[in-house]
């Protein structure tokens, strides 16, 4: 996919828990640390950490250090980010419908009326 937006995508939110955390950032609008930790379960402090300075460094999260005792970091969604909300809401609609399917038979799906021709592309700097 090399040269594809989808491929480029993919690069930016690649990963087990990318998605997750731009999920529930999303989800809570601003959010501290810990508390994101919570909600991503599983995820460690480091793995979080890594993450949410990859999602910085791609534009999709705002980090602000607040200097105070104890000090208080927030994350948030940049307008890039914010973007990603809606590409979410219809993966979560197709979770639903794969998982409605999985337990009742259903005909099969004609990709051609589905699937599209192409996909945009544009060249990676990645």
């Amino acid at each position: 996919m090399e040269g594809c937006s989808v491929g480029y995508a993919m690069e930016i939110i690649n990963g087990k828990w990318k998605l997750l955390i731009i999920w529930n950032i999303g989800m809570e609008k601003t959010i501290r640390f810990n508390d994101l930790q919570r909600k991503v379960e599983g995820i460690s402090s480091l793995m979080l950490s890594k993450n949410l300075k990859e999602l910085e460094s791609d534009g999709l999260v705002i980090r602000r250090q607040y200097n105070e005792i104890p000090p208080r970091v927030e994350y948030e969604l940049t307008d890039v980010g914010l973007k990603l909300g809606s590409v979410l809401q219809k993966l979560g609609e197709w979770g639903e419908e794969v998982h409605r399917q999985k337990n009742s038979p259903t005909t099969a799906l004609d990709a051609s009326e589905i699937w599209p021709d192409s996909f945009p592309c544009v060249q990676s700097d990645r």
